[in-house]
C-alpha cells in the first residue's frame, strides 16, 4: 500500500550559525539566561563550539546534530528535530496563517 502524509502545520527556524540565541530560545520556550557574568562572558566560547561541533539537538528517538543551515522543526508531539535543507524544501513549504486560525 502507499500512504499520504497527513497536511500538517509545524514550527521551523533556520539554524544559520548566527541565531544560536534564537533557536535555544525555540526549543527551550524561554531565553537562556546570561545575567550571570559567567554565563555572558561564556557564551560566545558556546557559540564557536557549537559553529564548530553542531548543536545536539534532543529528540524521540535520541539524540542528534545540527549543522549550519539544518532547519530546526517542532513536531507534532512538540519534540524538536533537525531536517538538513534540501529534504526541508522538499517536504514543506511556508503557509499564511490568518487571524482565525
Amino acid at each position: 500500500m502507499k500512504y499520504r502524509k497527513k497536511p500538517v502545520v509545524i514550527d521551523a527556524k533556520k539554524w544559520t550559525g548566527e541565531n544560536l540565541f534564537d533557536i535555544i530560545t525555540f526549543i527551550e520556550g524561554e531565553e537562556p539566561n546570561l545575567t550571570h557574568p559567567t554565563a555572558s562572558g561564556r557564551w560566545l566560547d558556546y557559540e564557536d563550539i557549537v559553529k564548530r561541533d553542531g548543536l545536539i539537538i534532543k529528540t524521540l528517538e535520541g539524540q542528534h546534530i545540527a549543522s549550519i543551515g539544518d532547519w530546526i522543526i517542532k513536531g507534532v508531539a512538540n519534540e524538536f528535530y533537525p531536517c538538513k535543507p534540501d529534504i526541508f524544501e522538499q517536504t514543506y513549504e511556508p503557509v499564511k496563517i490568518t487571524d482565525n486560525e
